[in-house]
């Protein structure tokens, strides 16, 4: 029977393995050479960095990450070591989606101005980049996107460079990995000479990775009102963030993006899928994820007075509402870590059923989410 060490953090993981494999849970800050020495197999997250200091002289074959990222993954290392790695590309990307839905929803009505008509450049167009770009033209953007990889790989027009989005864009959203090096860098894509093409009227968005947008520019930005605001999910040197930007940032949430319990269902599904192939490991046919609904799933909205941008902000808030966890934030910025392990998992928008009221010409706007 292999022997596989997880991130205690992982929901949903619990049971999956039993009868099949033995499974050990610690928590990240224990997952260390010694502890998994005599592991056939990894399940982590992020907060694990897999590299030689971890991995040299242990018996670890394969790696399943149940995040999208693997930037925490010295993937080199484990090509010559014939470690094989998986992440989960894509599989919160509809988490994602539920965060920038609000995120978008809850900037306009905050900073008091109407989607509808302004443009969003996306950087960065893949599984969450897509998902933001259908975002857009549900609630009738514009839409710029850069995606340089995509670009130069299936040569076409749909795309537009950095500068077209740095002189037209009024919100822009970043949804790139983390690359440090090489023509396509994205470390610190965003920093003081990117940000001073900008229109003071810009907002900024990442949920991507931290180091993409350097932080000490962007609160020397915003302390200076170079641009509008910014929407920040992801942070450099996390857990231990800029105290200052906080206060400045329109938004703050401590890396959840992606944390609904769909996605993370997917993530860890995965990673257990991942592993059972790759060990041959027999699997129940009709072996499942239940993920628990919330105590409340009936909502009735009140529609008196109100456009249709603030009816949907109302809606996208009854699933996700960004500023909870910007609160919380706040008001625990030293626990960054604590909020980020201890989420309260969300559920996405379309296992709860709502219910308008007061709204007599319905038909005539388009509330698809």
């Amino acid at each position: 029977m292999i022997k596989i060490i997880a991130d205690n953090k992982i929901p949903f993981l619990e049971g999956l393995f039993d009868e099949i494999a033995s499974i050990e849970f610690l928590p990240a800050n224990e997952i260390n050479n010694l502890k998994i020495k005599n592991a056939d197999a990894l399940i982590i997250r992020t907060r694990t960095k897999c590299n030689e200091s971890l991995l040299k002289n242990t018996n670890v074959q394969f790696i399943a990450t149940a995040t999208i990222g693997f930037d925490h993954i010295d993937t080199e290392y484990c090509k010559k070591n014939n470690i094989i790695w998986l992440n989960s590309a894509g599989c919160n990307a509809e988490s994602v989606e539920q965060y920038m839905y609000s995120a978008l929803l809850n900037l306009a009505q905050k900073h008091q101005f109407t989607l509808a008509g302004k443009t969003l450049g996306i950087i960065g167009v893949g599984n969450v980049g897509k998902r933001v770009e259908n975002i857009a033209k549900k609630l009738q953007m514009n839409i710029l996107l850069n995606d340089p990889p995509r670009q130069l790989l299936e040569n076409t027009t749909d795309f537009v460079d950095l500068e077209t989005i740095q002189k037209k864009a009024d919100i822009i959203t970043l949804h790139t990995p983390l690359i440090k090096s090489g023509t396509f860098k994205t470390f610190h894509l965003v920093d003081s000479d990117f940000i001073d093409k900008l229109k003071p009227t810009t907002f900024l968005i990442n949920t991507s990775r931290g180091e993409v947008i350097d932080n000490n520019a962007l609160e020397i930005a915003l302390s200076r009102k170079q641009i509008a605001g910014a929407v920040l999910d992801v942070w450099e040197n996390e857990p231990e963030i800029n105290e200052n930007l906080l206060k400045l940032v329109s938004f703050a949430t401590p890396h959840i993006a992606g944390y609904s319990a769909d996605g993370k269902a997917n993530c860890t599904w995965n990673s257990f899928v991942a592993i059972c192939d790759f060990f041959k490991l027999k699997v129940e046919q009709n072996k499942q994820i239940l993920i628990p609904l919330p105590e409340k799933t009936n909502f009735e909205i009140d529609c008196s007075h109100k456009n249709i941008e603030q009816i949907k902000t109302e809606i996208i808030n009854i699933s996700y509402n960004i500023q909870n966890d910007d609160k919380n934030l706040r008001q625990n910025s030293k626990n960054f870590e604590n909020l980020r392990n201890n989420y309260p998992l969300r559920r996405k928008l379309s296992i709860f059923d709502y219910k308008l009221t007061n709204f007599e010409d319905l038909n005539k706007f388009n509330i698809e989410f």
